[in-house]
């Protein structure tokens, strides 16, 4: 006799893969909702002047305009505020990382005194907001002589940052101190532990804070702003803000170059986070680690 399937196992499936149908059509309606804004965005930066102001607005241009990707830009010397801006982020990122890394290392696989008073003094500082030091440390680089340069975007960086130090800090302390241990008794320091085993076992918390210091990075309007004062030391965030201005105050009525220059300007963060997902979800898992 052949075994029978019981009566209920078909009803009970039935139910679940409704449920996983409803639950699937909802990430593609909250999906759809988030991209929206985003194909807007593009149908903006494909139109001509004419086709941007017609009312009723239209989703699709009559006519696709991709020579507004080399106008816009053009307009806002693009490619050299570019330069400016690859050059702070990538040197923010390189100080943001290696400091952190370096901070939570010794917070975490070196035993001293006073050693949890200063990942709690560091956590701490989280909840203070960065306004806060804003005037004292223009005054300081006021007097310094360093006003208008790239010293006080930059050199902040290699300070640490302490949401990047709890996570370094996390993310060591899930490792074995077998490992400390073992390249220890063949001669190794902290600094050779450090490079040779650690780097290479917390890629996934490097990687995402990269991504993070990047884009902070990136988008930083209020730092330059404060500090530059040049036209050819601006970052593209203070030109892209000046497209802003000149759009809003009706000296010109492109908004299909501004959407266009700004579709650019999107790109590299866009890129970097598609290539780096991976490692950052298990860079963010990282935070609910062993925390002793």
């Amino acid at each position: 006799m052949t075994a029978q399937a019981p009566p209920g196992g078909l009803a009970m499936r039935v139910p679940l893969r409704a449920s996983r149908a409803c639950w699937y059509l909802l990430c593609v309606v909250l999906s759809v909702s988030m991209l929206l804004p985003l194909v807007w965005m593009l149908t903006i930066a494909l139109k001509n002047s004419a086709d941007v102001n017609r009312l009723p607005p239209q989703f699709l241009p009559h006519q696709f305009r991709w020579s507004n990707f080399v106008d816009g830009p053009r307009s806002v010397h693009f490619y050299r505020l570019l330069l400016n801006t690859v050059i702070v982020t990538v040197l923010s990122t390189i100080g943001s990382v290696a400091s952190s890394m370096l901070v939570g290392y010794g917070l975490s696989r070196i035993r001293f005194r006073g050693r949890k008073f200063w990942f709690y003094a560091f956590t701490a500082s989280i909840f203070l907001p960065p306004i806060v030091g804003l005037i004292p440390l223009q005054r300081l680089w006021i007097d310094l002589g360093l006003i208008d340069t790239w010293v006080p975007l930059v050199v902040p960086s290699f300070l640490g940052s302490p949401v990047f130090v709890f996570l370094a800090r996390q993310y060591f302390m899930s490792i074995p101190f077998s490992l400390d241990e073992a390249a220890r008794l063949d001669g190794a320091g902290h600094l050779r532990i450090f490079w040779s085993i650690m780097v290479p076992l917390t890629r996934p918390v490097w990687i995402t804070m990269a991504v993070l210091s990047f884009q902070l990075a990136w988008n930083d309007y209020l730092n330059p702003l404060v500090y530059l004062q040049s036209p050819d030391r601006f970052t593209l965030s203070l030109g892209m803000a000046g497209f802003v201005s000149d759009t809003a105050g009706g000296t010109t009525s492109q908004y299909n170059l501004f959407m266009a220059t700004n579709l650019l300007y999107m790109l590299p963060p866009l890129l970097l986070f598609f290539f780096a997902q991976r490692y950052f979800m298990q860079g963010i898992g990282a935070i609910g680690m062993n925390s002793k």
